[in-house]
């Protein structure tokens, strides 16, 4: 996407819902212009068309949760990239910043492969000609549209992985990063034990948020990406527990 595509985003996003012909006065560019930049918004799931207007996508799935601070999540998911080599394999968990990075890897690396639990991320880079996907089955959750289980356990025993990537759903200073639900939890962290660093991809928001269940302790983190506007404390606390923090 464009740079006037990302701010589409943001107007949207901060406003709900916005005119065509507004979106045009705002970014300078013909109506024709707007129409066509929202059909590939819409096309990739990150807003929705009524006539005359570019709504938010209200569904609580990954398609939304992309939309919500695009350009800083793709500026971190690129940041990640780059610790990946041409012929690494990787594992990847759902999230938003981690689809983002998926796109990355199988559209501008050679030879990547990666492992995951995620069926959208599967989809999502299904056109990239020299990426080859690994998906893991299992207990398929419809809403964040991946798979939970033992059956994840069972299929990455005898796999290894230098990095696993992972989003989060906030944290907690005293305890690590948290999650919204014990299964996905539960699976990510069997994925952990088959990968030699582990590296949590988020905007900055989630530091401000709790999840119900713990996701990683501090000693089970590499690294974190995220931007810049991670507090000086919460940074501090990262780096107490020799986190590698990395901002865009």
């Amino acid at each position: 996407m464009n740079e006037r595509q990302t701010k589409i985003l943001d107007i949207v996003n901060e406003h709900k819902k916005m005119e065509v012909v507004k979106l045009s006065e705002m970014l300078n560019v013909s109506q024709v212009t707007i129409r066509k930049d929202l059909d590939l918004l819409t096309s990739r799931g990150l807003l929705i068309r009524e006539h005359g207007y570019a709504v938010l996508n209200n569904s609580d799935d990954i398609n939304k949760r992309l939309a919500f601070n695009y350009d800083t999540k793709l500026r971190i998911a690129k940041k990640a990239a780059a610790l990946v080599n041409d012929g690494e394999t990787v594992m990847i968990e759902s999230g938003s910043s981690c689809a983002l990075l998926a796109a990355e890897l199988a559209y501008h690396k050679k030879e990547v492969t990666i492992i995951t639990n995620s069926a959208f991320i599967a989809s999502y880079i299904k056109e990239a000609p020299l990426c080859k996907v690994i998906l893991l089955g299992g207990d398929y959750q419809k809403e964040s549209q991946v798979t939970v289980g033992p059956m994840i356990r069972l299929q990455i025993a005898d796999l290894f992985v230098d990095k696993l990537f992972v989003g989060t759903d906030g944290f907690l200073k005293q305890k690590g990063f948290t999650g919204g639900d014990m299964l996905r939890c539960e699976a990510v962290r069997n994925m952990a034990e088959s990968a030699q660093h582990v590296a949590i991809l988020t905007d900055s928001t989630k530091f401000h948020q709790q999840g119900v269940v713990l996701q990683f302790r501090f000693d089970q983190i590499s690294s974190v990406f995220t931007d810049e506007q991670l507090s000086i404390e919460d940074e501090a606390v990262l780096k107490e527990h020799h986190i590698d923090v990395y901002k865009v």
